[in-house]
């Protein structure tokens, strides 16, 4: 299996797995997370989210 590449991304790494788990964890819509992200102080777009 070929490892994951975060190549061409704006945020870390870090922060896409946070909002990929909290989106599929959670089960919220993208702007709960985009919500939840800007609370920590990320201006993610619900749209950004998505991709």
């Amino acid at each position: 299996m070929t490892p994951i590449t975060y190549a061409r991304h704006r945020f870390p790494p870090d922060v896409i797995r946070h909002a990929v788990w909290v989106y599929l964890r959670l089960t919220l819509s993208y702007r709960e997370v985009e919500e939840l992200l800007a609370e920590r102080g990320l201006d993610v777009s619900s749209e950004t989210a998505r991709r």
